[in-house]
């Protein structure tokens, strides 16, 4: 039996739909991975992408980030910018 495409509400976004993203880092600029809801979030765009690092930015120091990078898609935007004052 042959089930129907996953509708977009059930599967996570592509790169396409939503290119931005945040590489998160140590202070050795090694990449941090995080667990939970702070893993793997995707942005439509730079605005929301800020917006969320602007949000959770304490959360993410907590999980040992200490740096993040902006992308889209494969290209770098800006950073590393610490979450440090």
């Amino acid at each position: 039996m042959n089930l129907p495409e996953q509708p977009p509400t059930f599967r996570p976004p592509t790169p396409a739909e939503r290119p931005w993203s945040w590489r998160l880092e140590n202070s050795a600029g090694v990449e941090v991975d995080v667990v939970g809801e702070l893993a793997g979030q995707r942005f439509a765009s730079q605005a929301d992408a800020e917006s969320w690092v602007g949000e959770t930015w304490s959360d993410l120091a907590a999980e040992g980030v200490d740096a993040v990078t902006l992308f889209e898609h494969d290209r770098l935007v800006y950073g590393p910018m610490s979450l440090h004052p």
